[in-house]
C-alpha cells in the first residue's frame, strides 16, 4: 500500500537578497514609528539629536580606549624588536670572533707543520 506523499519544498535565499527586505522593513518601521510618535516633531528631533550625541560620545570614548591600548602595546613590540636586534648583533659578533679564532688556529697549525722538528 504505497502512498504518494507530497513534499513541500522551501527555498532559503542567502546573501543580500534576504538582507534587503529586512532592512527595508526596519526603515519603514522606523518611519511609521516617528510619524505616529506621541511627541511633537520638535521634541522628536531633540530626542534624536540627544541620542546621536550620546552615541557619538560613546563611539569617541571607545576609539580613545582602543587607541590608548594600541599605543601602550606599541612600545612592548618595539622593545621586543630592539631586544631581537641586540641579540642578532651579539650573535653576529660572537660568530665573527669564532671565525677569527678558527682562522688563527688554522694559520698556526699550518705554520707549525712547515717547521721541522729539531732532533
Amino acid at each position: 500500500m504505497a502512498r504518494d506523499e507530497e513534499r513541500e519544498v522551501v527555498y532559503v535565499e542567502r546573501g543580500e537578497g534576504a538582507v534587503r527586505p529586512m532592512l527595508f522593513g526596519v526603515l519603514v518601521g522606523l518611519a511609521v514609528g516617528l510619524l505616529f510618535a506621541p511627541q511633537s516633531g520638535e521634541e522628536t528631533r531633540r530626542g534624536l539629536r540627544r541620542r546621536l550625541r550620546k552615541a557619538r560620545a560613546l563611539a569617541e570614548e571607545k576609539v580613545g580606549e582602543l587607541s590608548e591600548k594600541i599605543t601602550s602595546e606599541r612600545p612592548k613590540a618595539e622593545r621586543r624588536s630592539r631586544r631581537e636586534d641586540s641579540r642578532d648583533e651579539i650573535r653576529g659578533d660572537l660568530e665573527r670572533r669564532l671565525a677569527e679564532a678558527r682562522a688563527r688556529r688554522r694559520t698556526t697549525a699550518t705554520a707549525g707543520e712547515e717547521e721541522e722538528p729539531v732532533a
